[in-house]
């Protein structure tokens, strides 16, 4: 799990007190949980679903981590959204509370060691509009990531525009399209567990954006924003032209909370 000792031990601190309604982890550091993930994470990212959640959330955690022995010290004080570096001896993390959307494709997901994460489809969602918005280096490596682990690009880049009505797959596609020309020294400024092979990585991001075009090219207009589920495989996945409309690959929407899959074909009678 490429989170340090001091970021586990933050959110051991956190997750004690955690519900669904009191903010959950996403971005970097919910992503690269899983053990395989390529780098580590230099803040937490706790995400309310209100303006007001949040300023009660940071007053509550900031008791909790002093509690424990830690120093919070903020930088960033605004509505929406707090930024503090946390500190104890001679470890330190930034943590961010921010305000975000309740709407998701599924519903939070709980785990012993970080208590309530976004699901690792919505994350990867987030990753790609991320890295839409910002020519990061981070954001292209997590993006790799997810389309390798997750979920393809041309998935994320169709059920993207259900959480973002103002793209379409396309100028999603075409965006992406401008991103993955890096130096190796933009990539030795962050912590990965392995160094990046930038050929390997430049033919790999070519590929899944060969890929996610053929898709969103014969993928049924009319489900433009949606996640397929297979019924019979029981997971996310991005359909070939011949599965499109097979009876057990079922359209997924989301909504405010997010929503669990049909778990049954679409043509089977209840």
């Amino acid at each position: 799990m490429p989170l340090t000792t001091f970021q586990r031990a933050v959110l051991k601190v956190l997750s004690a007190y955690q519900d669904a309604k009191s903010g959950y982890l996403a971005g970097g550091a919910a992503l690269h949980f899983a053990p395989d993930s390529l780098r580590y994470s230099r803040d937490l990212d706790f995400f309310h679903d209100s303006v007001e959640r949040v300023a009660d959330a940071f007053a509550a955690d900031r008791g909790r981590l002093e509690a424990a022995g830690c120093t919070v010290e903020v930088t960033i004080s605004q509505p929406g959204f707090v930024r503090a570096v946390v500190r104890r001896g001679a470890d330190a993390t930034l943590i961010d509370w921010a305000h975000e959307s309740a709407w998701r494709f599924m519903p939070l997901v709980r785990i012993e060691e970080g208590g309530f994460l976004l699901h690792p489809v919505d994350l990867a969602v987030s990753k790609l509009l991320a890295l839409v918005g910002r020519n990061e280096p981070r954001d292209f490596v997590d993006v790799l990531y997810v389309h390798a682990h997750v979920l393809p690009l041309g998935a994320l880049c169709w059920a993207a525009v259900g959480k973002d009505p103002g793209f379409s797959p396309r100028s999603l596609l075409e965006m992406l399209k401008r991103r993955g020309q890096y130096r190796s020294e933009d990539f030795a400024r962050l912590d990965l567990v392995v160094p990046i092979d930038l050929i390997a990585t430049k033919e790999s991001w070519r590929a899944a954006l060969d890929a996610a075009e053929g898709f969103i090219l014969t993928a049924p207009p009319e489900q433009i924003g949606c996640l397929y589920w297979s019924t019979a495989s029981q997971h996310f996945l991005m359909p070939s032209p011949d599965l499109a409309t097979a009876s057990d690959v079922v359209p997924h929407f989301g909504r405010p909370g997010g929503v669990l899959p049909n778990l049954v074909d679409a043509n089977e009678p209840e």
